[in-house]
């Protein structure tokens, strides 16, 4: 049986924390590592890491540099096969999913599953692993955290996490991975968690950062594709709109058309 750590970063986010906690708690399947990277918070965080550490295998409350640092250090004490990242605030799909998934963690690299997404405006719906991934898929997307469990050796092979970029390390960590490392993936038909889509990332003040950062890597290391890519997208994106034209033109035709009823 392949080994498992869920690995869980935080920072002043206490509620959201012991949401979190409480969803690795009540496991059924309970053979697996715990480890919480708390970021020095000062909202009652540690306390709830104190009253909880017979529960814990590992914790650390001290100052970081943010998110990946606070993630590479999750990674530097993990002991498990596999490594699975639930950052504050998410939560397991239920009690058992941990004892379904447990049998699907063989040989791969990468095992994706599919993943709920909680967004206040849009509401919930459900975001399915990739069956195939591609550096098409990669360039514009990337795999979610909170569902896919990589092997802890992967890291000594592609490195940790860049903590140069602040938004979007772990796409460029999938991107390097599984194009230029050759990482082998899985998708695997289990709903493994819920996403709170509150954070970091998806917040429409970071849409400028985040763009830069991907641009930044894609010229970094992948130079004579990008251009074409770019050109790609705005043919695409060209072909929506001319799309969206035809149809708003039969719209009116076809409004037209009712019109002349109505006279």
């Amino acid at each position: 049986m392949n080994s498992l750590t869920i690995i869980t970063i935080n920072y002043n986010n206490r509620d959201g924390l012991e949401r979190t906690m409480n969803s690795v708690f009540s496991q059924t399947y309970e053979d697996f590592e715990y480890i919480i990277i708390d970021g020095g918070s000062t909202d009652g965080s540690k306390e709830l890491l104190e009253s909880n550490t017979q529960k814990i295998s590992c914790w650390i409350s001290e100052p970081d540099k943010g998110i990946y640092n606070a993630m590479n250090k999750g990674i530097k004490v993990a002991k498990g096969e596999y490594l699975l990242f639930l950052n504050s605030g998410d939560i397991l799909y239920s009690a058992d999913v941990i004892e379904k998934v447990i049998l699907e963690l063989d040989q791969a690299d990468i095992i994706s599953g599919s993943l709920i997404v909680s967004d206040p405006e849009k509401g919930d719906f459900c975001w399915n692993s990739a069956k195939y991934v591609t550096f098409d898929l990669l360039f514009d997307h990337t795999l979610g955290h909170p569902n896919t469990f990589i092997k802890r050796k992967c890291f000594e092979t592609v490195g940790e996490y860049d903590e140069n970029l602040k938004i979007v390390s772990d796409w460029k960590w999938f991107l390097l991975g599984l194009v230029n490392y050759n990482l082998s993936y899985k998708s695997i038909d289990l709903v493994i968690s819920v996403f709170y889509n509150d954070g970091i990332s998806s917040e429409s003040s970071n849409e400028d950062l985040i763009t830069k950062e991907r641009d930044v890597t894609l010229k970094k290391y992948f130079p004579l594709f990008y251009d074409d890519y770019i050109r790609l997208n705005e043919l695409d994106a060209f072909k929506e709109d001319l799309d969206r034209s035809r149809l708003f033109k039969v719209f009116l035709k076809v409004k037209s058309f009712f019109a002349l009823f109505k006279k």
